[in-house]
């Protein structure tokens, strides 16, 4: 689901297998703007931004198709994130992912910007809104019994780490 008007996706949702995980396909690292959506961001909104271009549905869990890696680059999955959040709880809860789908044997996940409230800083020429938190749900459907939860981490360093974040699926809800 894409948000026209502040230029990112309000969630993406994506399944991921244990097989998935060990995939072979290298990273891209090439975003793109994707011109069939309306109010698509660019990579001039980032550009000396300060933000890191956060994916959603990280590249790592796309190692097993070359178009599920390319397609995870475009601007659509892509949200304002501050570097310690994106290379440090977010990026700790999606290794954790990982972990968990090859346990489990897959994974139903599902994560976005919190848009609402006060979003007072913006980037680019586009002047992409900054969200102050993230959310993400993980259900492990196949489980016996299936598991889910949630997750809500400020756009920032996260005290406590994932741990600390980890809430229930109602409160993300709420």
């Amino acid at each position: 689901s894409f948000n026209s008007d502040k230029h990112q996706p309000n969630y993406v949702v994506w399944e991921l297998t244990g097989e998935e995980t060990d995939g072979e396909v290298p990273r891209r690292n090439k975003f793109l703007t994707d011109y069939r959506v309306k109010g698509c961001a660019s990579d001039a909104d980032y550009r000396r931004s300060g933000y890191d271009r956060g994916h959603m549905a990280p590249a790592a869990d796309m190692k097993w198709s070359q178009k599920a890696m390319e397609d995870c680059f475009y601007f659509t999955n892509i949200c304002p994130q501050d570097k310690r959040l994106n290379s440090g709880a977010w990026g700790k809860l999606e290794a954790k992912c990982r972990q968990w789908a090859k346990k489990y044997g897959s994974l139903v996940i599902v994560c976005g910007p919190i848009l609402t409230g006060e979003m007072p800083d913006a980037i680019g020429p586009d002047r992409v809104p900054v969200p102050q938190r993230f959310f993400k749900v993980v259900l492990a459907r196949d489980a016996n019994p299936p598991m889910a939860i949630g997750f809500i981490m400020n756009n920032g360093r996260v005290e406590g780490g994932m741990q600390q974040a980890a809430v229930t699926v109602d409160e993300v809800e709420r």
